[in-house]
């Protein structure tokens, strides 16, 4: 039976997110009557943090005004914009219904927040404002006023729902709103000066000189979308001649007080915020409005330390610009001096400690702003640093939260995965603050206690899907909020973090640990004591340490592991520390020692392969010591191996050790950046072959006896070993065949089942495995180990299946008799290089293909960031290649290679497929193996996963040329990449 419109319409509706079926229904069916919209246009982008409140708030105005609603309902971006903001603001649907006419601004909002003049200009236009006096005085100037902020903010609000990335534009949203409210306020000043003039000559009133001060938020242009302004009011005259200073006071404080007035007074539009004049010299219990002598006396002999902080914001924010800056101007030095007052610092930490004990028991788990781990955690501790150490670094000396940030960190005085962390921590606190505030336009920071709104603020931040969701966002930013608040501290740059001589010594070791916490130890006491046991003692090994700690100290802070890094470092040292060329090259080569920090702070593989190898150390002093040594001379030099050992094992134990040498040096040019992503594929290749093939050598050499000689045995390299293309802990595929010649048929097979045993077991090496991997030989695992020619010749002639085939395109001999690897290969050539491919077997190809994509995934992992499996990654990429190789290499020969990108080209030059296409598989695939190995080095394991740690990612990819704290961007990158290789794989593999 058919379901009803009815019943497909609520499908729809829950669909976009209502709750209230029944009434969404019916406020979508009477918002199409009344629009004479078609419903289902109605719900085109329909897209809400709420939208049973936004169909809600839409059917208000359209009884008010249809004619006004209809030309955004009957546009598709305003349309979009309308239901983001009437879902994301009842406060604004309010405004909306009781001034229609003013709806225009959702279509004219555009992709840039209006800049501080233009908000300017509008606000004075509303009041018809010349020379900074208003047309009229009366209460409809102030209505006017309050109707031109709410059409802007609403044009903020529009521009911000409509963010895809909200929190990224957090800077930019909160700067227009704190332009917003000094427009508002330079408008009130005009309306305030049309009113007194009423009652006090107008001519006295333009000599009167009112500078409105911004503090706090709205002075570091960081404001909420409701918050209280708070503000200074510092008062003169223009001509002590004409008009008196102390008459001057008096007028400006009527202006002060009209001015807020027009802002927060009840009128027929309601109130915009609180102007909050607390901050003023004696608080509430001062003048409402001084001259600027009379601030500079209170500040000289009466502020408290407190009150210098607060001024760290303060800016010009309405009223005399001039009388402003100089207000700025005489206030700084009092600033930056500010620190050097006794107890400042406790005096500041005992305020952030009494803000916090205030906060209401039962809104402490929920408070945003002052509580455990939110906003006040950030603010205090970046202020705090700024104030101790901008004194004498003028580079310090910015208001807005982000920027101080930023600044900090280029000073060297917070670790930049600290300051990383907060920024991105605060962006995240201000926009579930800015949602907050939005939905009622009403003062709130706390977190919502149902399950319901938190659903909302999670659709409304974009945060996350549920409320539960939403939750653990707050929860985790607030531990790590609160963490690194606790961690970084304030003390002056430490002029000596090694152990120093007692008599130079200007540090307490709490200070040096402070200092290590600040540039990015996680660890300060460890790295303490490996910095003391590096520098401790008169030896000539710890005189130098002593005067290159600082420095590599700062080196390996740069790192993304600096813990890690010094701790390697000491180590090292510990084994090589008195060995000449050691001590020469820490004192003499310092590109070598920042390359070492580097290494160690970058590639725990590389640092525990170090201290397995610790004389590599000395390639460092020449970066041609860190290319890769070819095929021909690993041979050269495994071939020697074997001729000094008479037993396998302990000829087997020296190609391990030259494994994990060549290993090392391969990945220390790569984190160095001295190889290509090829160069390091061929030099990995070359490794296991020459590795492969010795362990060969040996273990035939005891397995196989003379008698025995016609007997043949092979190793074949199959998947990424075969194609050449190994990345860091790639296995190395491969097949086993033999050959019997004289021997019998059932000894060859026990000699060749001796020779994988034996190869299995000298190639065992827990710290850099070598698996040998033969699951691609026929019947998968569950066929034979090792099979003859003649055995594989016939299993492909009769039983082997599309993906046998497949497989086989990437079939390379690696080591064994040279006569039996031409006739496999001959073999394999026959069976992968058809001249034609029926369509079952393409049919079972692309099967295939699908059905791993379904079951091959670990459990719970994101396909997207499967780096293999994942849509356009390797195996995407791979298994087209191969798709097109199958097709057309008999008639192609250049397709005959087992190389993925060779073959891809040859493809693109043959036309059989788009060069643009052939370049996105192409760039997917070597970010992907890029990628790959980079996991590897990082971490010293083996992943598919791109990880959703944020440190780590930044880490990975910072081996990969990335800028620091660009984590997002290597996510981006490779996301976006890997869509694009997606699509062009699904057209062309799939059709």
């Amino acid at each position: 039976m058919a379901r009803s419109q009815s019943a497909l319409s609520r499908s729809a509706l829950a669909r976009l997110g209502f709750t209230d079926l029944s009434a969404g229904a019916e406020a979508v069916d009477e918002l199409s009557l009344l629009l004479g919209i078609d419903g289902a246009r109605l719900l085109d982008g329909a897209v809400a943090a709420d939208p049973d409140v936004a169909a809600e708030g839409m059917l208000r105005v359209a009884r008010r005004d249809v004619d006004a609603l209809r030309p955004l309902i009957e546009d598709d971006d305003a349309r979009a914009t309308v239901w983001r903001l009437f879902g994301a603001s009842t406060g604004l649907a309010d405004f909306f219904q009781r001034h229609p006419q003013e709806l225009p601004v959702l279509a004219e909002a555009g992709p840039l927040v209006p800049n501080a003049m233009m908000l300017r200009e509008r606000m004075l236009a509303a009041v018809d404002a010349t020379d900074g006096v208003a047309a009229s005085g009366d209460e409809s100037a102030w209505v006017a006023l309050r109707v031109a902020y709410r059409r802007s903010l609403a044009e903020i609000a529009a521009i911000d729902v409509m963010t895809p990335e909200p929190a990224s534009r957090i800077a930019a949203i909160s700067a227009a709103l704190a332009d917003a409210a000094g427009a508002a306020l330079e408008a009130s000043l005009a309306v305030a000066r049309a009113r007194v003039a009423t009652s006090i000559p107008a001519e006295q009133v333009a000599q009167t000189q009112l500078a409105i001060i911004g503090m706090g938020k709205a002075g570091a242009r960081e404001l909420n979308y409701v918050s209280d302004v708070d503000v200074i009011f510092v008062g003169g005259t223009a001509d002590d001649s004409v008009l008196e200073e102390a008459r001057a006071i008096g007028i400006a404080t009527r202006l002060a007080r009209e001015t807020i007035k027009g802002i927060s007074g009840i009128e027929v539009e309601p109130p915009l915020w609180e102007v909050d004049a607390n901050l003023r010299p004696e608080g509430k219990q001062g003048a409402l409005v001084r001259s600027l002598g009379s601030h500079l006396a209170y500040y000289d002999r009466w502020a408290k330390s407190w009150e210098f902080q607060a001024l760290l914001k303060a800016r010009p924010l309405a009223g005399d610009d001039d009388l402003g800056q100089a207000y700025i101007e005489a206030v700084q030095p009092k600033i930056w001096s500010s620190a050097a007052r006794e107890d400042f610092v406790d005096s500041v930490q005992r305020m952030r400690e009494r803000v916090t004990e205030h906060v209401d028991a039962d809104d402490a788990p929920y408070q945003l702003k002052l509580g455990v781990g939110g906003l006040r955690d950030i603010e205090f501790t970046v202020q705090l640093l700024q104030l101790v150490h901008g004194l004498t670094d003028p580079g310090l000396r910015t208001r807005g939260t982000l920027e101080s940030l930023d600044a900090l960190v280029a000073g060297g005085y917070i670790g930049r995965t600290d300051a990383a962390a907060f920024a991105a921590d605060y962006r995240t606190l201000r926009l579930l603050e800015h949602r907050l505030q939005l939905r009622d336009l009403a003062r709130t920071h706390l977190m919502p206690r149902t399950s319901e709104e938190r659903r909302i603020l999670a659709r409304a931040s974009g945060l996350a899907e549920t409320g539960d969701a939403i939750w653990k966002v707050w929860e985790q930013v607030r531990r790590e909020v609160r963490d690194i608040h606790t961690r970084l501290f304030y003390r002056p740059l430490l002029s000596a973090v090694a152990a120093l001589p007692e008599e130079e010594r200007t540090l307490s070791t709490e200070q040096a640990r402070d200092r290590l916490a600040a540039i990015g130890f996680r660890d300060p006491a460890g790295a303490l004591r490996h910095i003391g046991a590096l520098t401790s003692g008169i030896s000539r090994k710890v005189t130098i340490q002593r005067h290159l700690m600082p420095v590599m100290v700062r080196w390996f802070a740069d790192g993304s592991d600096p813990d890690y890094g010094l701790l390697a470092f000491r180590r090292i040292s510990e084994r090589l520390g008195d060995t000449s060329w050691f001590l020469r090259m820490l004192r003499d080569s310092s590109g070598a020692a920042e390359n070492l920090t580097i290494l160690l702070s970058s590639s725990r593989y590389v640092g525990e392969l170090l201290e397995w190898i610790p004389e590599s150390v000395a390639w460092l002093e020449r970066a041609d010591r860190l290319r890769p040594r070819g095929a021909d001379k690993l041979e050269e030099e495994a071939r020697a191996i074997q001729t000094r050992h008479a037993s396998v094992s302990s000829a087997l134990k020296a190609v391990r050790a030259l494994r994990r040498r060549e290993l090392l040096r391969t990945a220390m040019g790569a984190v160095l950046d001295v190889l290509t992503i090829e160069e390091l594929a061929a030099a990995l290749t070359a490794i296991t072959d020459t590795t492969i093939q010795a362990a060969l050598r040996a273990v035939r050499r005891e397995v196989v006896p003379v008698e025995d000689a016609s007997f043949q045995f092979a190793i074949i390299g199959m998947g990424r070993f075969g194609g050449a293309e190994l990345g860091f802990g790639s296995d190395a595929d491969i097949l086993y065949v033999y050959e019997p010649g004289d021997v019998e048929p059932e000894r060859a097979q026990k000699l060749a089942g001796q020779l994988v045993a034996g190869l299995r077991e000298h190639l065992r090496d827990a710290k850099v495995p070598l698996d040998l991997d033969a699951d691609l030989r026929p019947e998968g695992r569950s066929g034979p180990l090792v099979r003859s020619l003649t055995a594989y010749s016939e299993y492909y002639r009769r039983w082997s299946l599309s993906w046998e085939a497949q497989a086989l395109l990437r079939a390379r001999g690696v080591a064994g008799d040279t006569d039996l690897l031409t006739r496999f290969m001959a073999m394999a050539d026959s069976i992968r290089y058809p001249e034609a491919v029926d369509e079952n077997s393409l049919r079972e190809i692309k099967r295939i293909k699908a059905r791993i994509e379904g079951e091959r995934l670990p459990q719970g992992a994101d396909p997207h960031r499967h780096l293999k499996l994942g849509p356009g990654g390797l195996s995407d990429v791979e298994w087209l290649v191969q798709l097109i190789q199958l097709q057309h290499a008999h008639a192609v020969p250049g397709l005959r290679t087992t190389s993925t990108l060779d073959a891809l080209q040859v493809a693109a030059d043959a036309d059989l497929i788009e060069g643009e296409d052939a370049e996105l598989l192409r760039e997917a695939w070597l970010l992907a193996s890029r990628l790959r190995s980079a996991i590897t080095l990082r971490t010293g394991q083996t992943s598919d996963l791109l990880p959703w740690d944020r440190r780590e990612l930044d880490a990975i990819g910072r081996l990969l040329g990335y800028p620091e704290r660009s984590a997002n961007e290597i996510e981006e990158d490779y996301l976006g990449t890997t869509r694009r290789a997606r699509r062009v794989f699904e057209q062309l593999f799939y059709g």
